[in-house]
């Protein structure tokens, strides 16, 4: 006993290892082979989520159409809606949607395709569509953002199709939604860029990512005439600027790069938007891995990163530290644009759905609570002390560790409780039942390979 009591690390070197799943839990997941596909196996592409009557619900393109999923009160998919695509095609490999009021949006990026408008008044027994817009103003579209607080749309890469022909390419066009069935266009541009990809929208300040040409930032308090606020035209490590989105207290703002081996971007956001670069971070990003779509909140960062999944960062430090994954995509390739394509985050309920291009469309659940306490470069124990009757968490360094083991001894030497954890970085322990200071050993192999351990004093009061 004694020598289990004298071994008190400081500090301990750890390296990651590769793990398919790591402090997230897979609920459900739905696929289906029945959907056209090309010879690549993709068949979906993004998806959105919304609350509706107090019912979470999920939403996933395909090749084919447009998927409604409820999200059951014991953690399951259950299908409640299709809605034919306009252009339905094994050659559809975008298709995404938005929210407004009573109402989804969804829109497609290749072929014959169209703005669809879909009443959601049914759920959740079914949805049907109530417009099919093709005109001067939609055709094809790469993807869409609302500002639900002042009724606007925002459509990124427009192709109108008018009387069957292609119109020119339009970066960004804005619509007001004062009629939700019946968009009315407001503005387009802007006239000296070829693309804005992406955008995020707050309270009528826009984020454009604008692909090789960075970002920039715009003020549509007056959505027919945006005043220009900042841009971000060239920063370190830049490649396709593809997406991005702000945290909710609008201090930070995180986006992706959708170019081999370039790493994610944490910003800093000023009272007057200028964004500032300030860490990096991202998952195998020395091979080659691509990020595509993710969301945040004041704490974490949820990324859609193609081949490897979902992958969840604390971005409270300078430079985030991943603390949860899971490979959707398990297959090797040397492609990395494969797997994991939307995600979706901001439920009530804190569950996650992700959409992954060959696989389909993911429900999962990470306990957030569980990591309000940032992680430290030792092993923690918190809360402590305690009370008899409560709980302690232990956690890993830098939760980089996903198999350890914790064994809790007395005062005496003897061993009340032990157990072994695989696929998490923390282990959540009952207090003992009486009042005293007890041993937290921790067993686990260092990055040397070899067999390690160390020792934390847990106190418990009545």
């Amino acid at each position: 006993m004694k020598s289990i009591l004298t071994v008190l690390l400081s500090f301990y070197t750890l390296v990651a290892i590769t793990q398919e799943q790591k402090n997230i839990e897979l609920l459900d997941h739905w696929f289906t082979d029945t959907l056209v596909t090309s010879s690549t196996s993709v068949r979906y592409s993004g998806c959105w989520g919304f609350t509706r009557n107090g019912i979470e619900y999920a939403i996933i393109g395909s090749t084919e159409g447009t998927h409604f999923f409820r999200l059951s009160s014991s953690n399951t998919l259950v299908p409640c809606g299709f809605i034919e695509g306009r252009f339905s095609s094994p050659q559809v490999i975008h298709r995404e949607f938005k929210t407004y009021g009573n109402y989804a949006y969804s829109v497609c990026d290749e072929g014959n395709s169209s703005l669809q408008i879909i009443d959601l008044n049914y759920l959740p027994d079914s949805v049907v569509k109530v417009a099919d817009l093709q005109d001067a103003r939609f055709g094809k579209t790469h993807n869409l953002t609302m500002d639900t607080a002042n009724a606007l749309l925002y459509a990124c890469l427009v192709t109108p199709i008018s009387s069957g022909i292609n119109l020119s390419l339009v970066p960004l066009r804005v619509f007001s939604l004062q009629d939700p069935l019946n968009p009315v266009l407001l503005w387009e541009g802007p006239g000296d860029i070829p693309e804005v990809h992406d955008c995020y929208v707050r309270n009528n300040m826009a984020i454009l990512n604008c692909g090789m040409d960075g970002l920039r930032v715009y003020d549509f308090a007056n959505p027919s005439a945006p005043i220009y606020k900042s841009n971000l035209t060239f920063y370190q490590d830049q490649g396709y600027n593809h997406q991005g989105c702000l945290s909710p207290d609008g201090l930070t703002y995180v986006f992706a790069d959708e170019t081999n081996g370039k790493r994610i971007k944490k910003c800093s956001v000023s009272a007057n938007f200028d964004i500032e670069v300030n860490g990096y971070f991202g998952t195998k990003w020395q091979e080659g891995s691509v990020p595509h779509n993710l969301m945040i909140t004041n704490e974490f960062a949820f990324v859609a990163h193609y081949n490897e999944g979902l992958r969840i960062y604390d971005i409270r430090a300078t430079f985030p530290r991943e603390i949860g994954s899971y490979d959707t995509y398990t297959t090797e390739s040397t492609f990395k644009m494969n797997g994991a394509w939307g995600v979706y985050s901001d439920y009530p309920s804190q569950r996650i759905v992700v959409s992954d291009r060959q696989n389909g469309l993911f429900l999962f659940q990470f306990n957030r609570a569980l990591f309000e306490v940032p992680s430290d470069t030792t092993f923690i124990l918190y809360p402590n002390p305690i009370r008899t009757g409560e709980s302690f968490t232990v956690r890993t360094p830098g939760d980089q560790l996903s198999e350890f083991s914790v064994q809790v001894y007395d005062q005496l030497g003897q061993i009340l409780a032990e157990q072994a954890v695989s696929k998490a970085s923390f282990l959540a322990f009952d207090a003992p039942a009486t009042a005293g200071i007890y041993c937290i050993k921790i067993a686990y192999t260092n990055y040397l390979g070899e067999a390690d351990c160390a020792v934390r004093w847990l106190t418990v009061t009545n």
